[in-house]
């Protein structure tokens, strides 16, 4: 069993930045893929980056591309999602997965990671 938790959520403005903390139970392997996801109000759940434990190889939305930067610190079970140049429709709660397949991170499709934390709101006001 994995838990997640997620950290770091609040309200900020247009252009502001936010970082945002995930504490991993357990890394089961070094290809372990670790993302990040939101959800706004009325729309499905949508994968934002991912992370790949060992290589470090990381991928991103393109809605996101150039602003977040996603990162797991070295020696720790802690994966962080650094937001720059907030926009208003970056506005979600943002949640934090795990897949342990040991497959690496291949897919942003929610129903490939098999833990998840409970999310920390975003919210950016224009």
């Amino acid at each position: 069993q994995v838990q997640l938790m997620e950290s770091g959520g609040g309200s900020v403005q247009a252009g502001g930045s936010l970082r945002l903390s995930c504490a991993v139970s357990k890394i089961t392997s070094d290809r372990d893929c670790l993302g990040w996801f939101r959800q706004a109000p009325g729309k499905s759940r949508e994968g934002v980056a991912r992370i790949t434990t060992g290589s470090g190889t990381r991928s991103y939305v393109d809605s996101v591309k150039g602003r977040f930067t996603v990162s797991q610190e070295k020696g720790t079970n802690i994966m962080y999602l650094q937001m720059n140049s907030l926009k208003p429709e970056d506005t979600a709660m943002y949640y934090c997965a795990s897949d342990t397949s040991g497959d690496g991170c291949w897919s942003f499709r929610p129903e490939v990671y098999d833990y998840w934390g409970q999310g920390t709101q975003v919210t950016v006001s224009s």
